[in-house]
């Protein structure tokens, strides 16, 4: 048998924590001292103290860990409801990753205001692609992230049978359809031959100028470069003219080793 400490170091919880359990009737020491009061307990109590634990951990206060230990719940349906806890906080810390991205962002576009950008203005050919679409609500990046993400992927996952050949990189362009929706094409130019594109469109982007500048780092914190590419334009006496464009030149597993240019039409 171990002591109340020993057993706190080996369930991996306080000695207070155990008091309160007794307390509470979740979890009785397998003997208590009659002398003396010291509380002991056995191995095979671990396994409760895992399932209260756990439950504890799934949100559930400890008036209802009492009720479900007393249903005698099934490891199985324990173990499914962890791992769907386990999902569920895995999505809280994307998300709040995706959020300090988009704060970062914002602050380097402060610190970089007036910091001189390398843009180039290029001749940009006539295009066709084959692509699909999708509408986001927005140009915010928590709006537009989760459309481009997956659209860029399901295009990758159709193209090895859809009767195409790839001749260039993929890229993403963006037209305002209304106030607060933004049509979305994830698109790669294509010699398109005639057969199943798999669900494929074909486009035919124009032939334009366009202001230009290398991102280099994860998409996410594309903001200051954008904002760069803009101020430029006006600095310089042009105007937007078309769909902004992102030419992905290099898309290691690290996002932050991400090489994107970015592609103002202008006249």
């Amino acid at each position: 048998m171990f002591s109340i400490g020993d057993f706190a170091r080996h369930g991996r919880v306080s000695v207070r924590m155990l008091r309160h359990y007794d307390a509470l009737g979740l979890l009785r020491p397998a003997r208590v001292d009659p002398a003396t009061g010291y509380r002991s307990y056995t191995a095979g109590q671990l396994a409760r103290l895992n399932r209260i634990v756990a439950l504890k951990d799934l949100g559930f206060t400890l008036e209802q860990v009492a009720t479900l230990l007393a249903e005698e719940v099934p490891v199985e349906r324990v173990r499914g409801m962890l791992a769907l806890r386990r999902a569920e906080l895995e999505a809280a810390v994307a998300e709040t990753a995706a959020k300090l991205a988009q704060v970062e962002a914002r602050l380097r576009t402060i610190e970089d205001e007036g910091h001189a950008y390398d843009v180039i203005v290029k001749q940009l050919p006539a295009t066709r692609v084959v692509e699909l679409t999708g509408v986001a609500a927005g140009f915010a990046p928590e709006a537009i992230g989760p459309v481009v993400r997956p659209l860029c992927a399901e295009l990758g996952r159709r193209l090895p049978a859809a009767d195409v050949t790839p001749s260039g990189r993929l890229m993403c362009y963006y037209e305002q359809r209304a106030e607060d929706e933004v049509v979305v094409h994830a698109a790669i130019p294509a010699s398109v031959g005639v057969g199943d594109l798999n669900g494929l469109s074909i486009a035919d982007l124009p032939a334009t100028r366009a202001a230009t500048l290398v991102h280099r780092g994860a998409i996410d914190g594309v903001l200051p470069s954008w904002q760069a590419v803009v101020r430029w334009i006006e600095e310089h006496g042009h105007r937007s003219a078309g769909a902004q464009r992102e030419l992905y030149l290099d898309c290691p597993a690290d996002p932050a080793g991400w090489v994107t240019e970015l592609q103002e039409p202008i006249g």
